[in-house]
């Protein structure tokens, strides 16, 4: 294979390599991460997100003070049917 053949020989396959980048929705960034499709803009989706995560992080601070009670009596019991009533 001579030179010329190498060279359109690559170029070639980086035609074919950006065609099919552009046609399944590629996009670089800045720092040469690729990711694919487009980014999240949905702000419904968003809020829904962020209250769910915030609904975790509430119940999963009750289970740390639960799991880290030294009165686990009464108290246990109490617990978890709040959160059995709070569903």
């Amino acid at each position: 294979m001579n030179p010329f053949e190498m060279v359109v020989l690559i170029v070639a396959i980086t035609a074919i390599a950006s065609i099919f980048r552009a046609k399944y929705g590629v996009v670089r960034r800045n720092k040469g991460e690729d990711y694919v499709g487009r980014p999240a803009t949905d702000d419904a989706e968003n809020a829904r997100l962020r209250d769910e995560l915030r609904a975790l992080k509430d119940r999963v601070a009750v289970l740390e003070r639960i799991a880290t009670d030294n009165d686990r009596g009464l108290q246990l019991d109490r617990e978890i049917e709040a959160l059995r009533t709070r569903d």
